[in-house]
């Protein structure tokens, strides 16, 4: 989590202009708020918090403090990631479960499909490439790796794509040109995760 609040915060400005051009203009502040208020609950928690507790703690915080759409969608995320993970080690099959509870949930939550304009574009090409390299037996770092990648790969395909969900739907072909903030986000939480497990 604070690998993913320091690449929220470092990356604020980029994201509220992304959102700027298709919506409220405000996810890379909502988001950064909502991570330093994940990493202050995190700090006030027991020290040795299981992973799977910790995600339903930060999903718990974040839908506490983000308002939009991004508090309740990443917030569903982290906390259908957490009881996926429960109280067992963060290895490759588990963490492919995790995002796969999590995408699940955001899809239920959102009601979004691969090509909406939504972070939905980035998270299932992830989730698929995670599950692809751990059941191909790779390494998590190279797998979490190619989750990014495809993650960075589904966000660049949102810029051509109409929005069909959220309040960038209003805007009908004008939202066509930009990339989906909500998937801009997606990959540098994915990113941080892999950076959280290097450490």
């Amino acid at each position: 989590m604070q690998e993913a609040s320091t690449v929220i915060t470092a990356n604020a400005e980029r994201l509220t202009e992304l959102d700027s051009a298709i919506g409220d203009g405000d996810h890379g502040t909502n988001l950064t708020r909502g991570f330093r208020a994940v990493i202050e609950a995190l700090a006030a928690a027991e020290d040795e918090l299981p992973p799977g507790r910790r995600l339903i703690l930060a999903g718990k915080t974040l839908v506490s403090k983000v308002g939009g759409a991004s508090g309740p969608l990443w917030g569903t995320a982290l906390r259908r990631a957490g009881r996926s993970v429960g109280d067992a080690a963060l290895d490759g099959p588990a963490l492919a479960d995790a995002l796969d509870a999590a995408l699940a949930g955001v899809v239920e939550l959102g009601s979004a499909e691969v090509g909406d304009k939504t972070m939905v574009d980035a998270l299932t090409p992830a989730t698929q490439a995670l599950r692809t390299a751990v059941e191909a037996g790779e390494p998590l770092a190279d797998a979490i790796t190619a989750a990014a990648d495809a993650a960075a790969e589904g966000a660049r395909s949102t810029v051509p794509l109409q929005a069909r969900k959220g309040r960038a739907s209003y805007l009908g072909e004008r939202s066509i040109g930009h990339e989906d903030p909500g998937a801009a986000s997606t990959v540098l939480i994915i990113t941080a995760l892999g950076r959280a497990l290097e450490g």
